[in-house]
């Protein structure tokens, strides 16, 4: 079922809020752009001409494999860090207003953040700009164990670029569906950070999932998933034309994401796109605070 179609059936159940992870108004995406400098950014077209081949990463893997990305994902910097770390990944996702991103819950947003789609650490571009994070939507239930790990996404809106485009009418988006079952043959794409992979590059692999024992959680094997890919997007039917797909999870959940010790980039978790995730993503919608009993 796609989004559109499920927000009017869960509308009734999303309760009232009131404000929400709100800004002042003075960070904007052209703020972000100078922040980051010209030394350190290329000139936002909103077009990427280079030839886009990783129909080969559709088969099943095992093993990331570095690749130049694809609009709809990128990385999340923060202001304080002078934009020099990423230790997140996000995507856009399908939206009325064409301004929402997804990551993971625990990547704890906050202000002053900006998301850059489409990111290439190696060569220092971003073919599709800079969008600065207006406001962020976490469930208030979420935690890093327990049943609170299986609520571990997270949305947040960006601001319009200078020339007042919203960012999926510059990147196209994933939509956002139910997660069909617990065997999924799955993409996932994320970006390392530079500490545990100093190529600086996404990576994508596909892998087969299970469920995640105890958990309302998906689980898939793939090397390479190491800090940074937290909030990568889990895509079924991959489309390499457009490349985009349907989002059935993010990565994180149990732990953050994953196995303590030698295992932890290698296996990875997600939480299943349930009712949950749809009421967050009405709460991001449409501004409101989130509150859950």
């Amino acid at each position: 079922m796609v989004a559109g179609l499920y927000v009017v059936a869960l509308a009734a159940a999303v309760p009232q809020g009131a404000g929400g992870h709100g800004r002042d108004g003075s960070w904007s995406s052209a703020e972000a752009r100078r922040f980051w400098g010209p030394s350190r950014m290329s000139a936002s077209t909103g077009d990427d001409a280079d030839a886009y081949a990783g129909s080969e990463a559709q088969r099943i893997t095992g093993s990331a494999r570095h690749f130049d990305g694809v609009p709809a994902v990128g990385v999340l910097f923060y202001v304080g860090e002078d934009m020099r770390d990423h230790h997140c990944t996000a995507s856009v996702v399908h939206s009325p207003k064409g301004n929402l991103i997804i990551t993971a819950g625990h990547c704890g947003i906050g202000d002053d953040a900006a998301f850059v789609p489409g990111y290439r650490g190696g060569e220092r571009k971003q073919p599709y700009g800079v969008w600065a994070v207006d406001r962020t939507f976490v469930d208030p239930r979420r935690e890093d164990i327990g049943d609170g790990s299986d609520l571990d996404f997270a949305f947040a809106t960006v601001r319009p670029d200078g020339r007042g485009r919203q960012i999926e009418r510059v990147t196209g988006a994933n939509r956002l569906v139910r997660t069909p079952g617990d065997t999924n043959r799955a993409t996932v794409i994320g970006y390392p950070s530079t500490d545990s992979d100093p190529a600086d590059q996404a990576i994508r692999c596909t892998a087969m999932t299970s469920r995640l024992e105890g958990h309302k959680q998906l689980t898939m094997r793939c090397d390479g998933y190491f800090s940074g890919t937290s909030g990568s997007p889990w895509l079924i039917h991959f489309d390499e034309k457009t490349r985009t797909g349907d989002l059935i999870g993010v990565l994180g959940g149990l732990n953050g994401g994953g196995p303590d010790g030698d295992e932890s980039d290698k296996i990875s978790y997600s939480p299943v796109n349930d009712d949950e995730i749809f009421r967050l993503y009405l709460d991001a919608i449409n501004g409101r605070e989130p509150r859950r009993a």
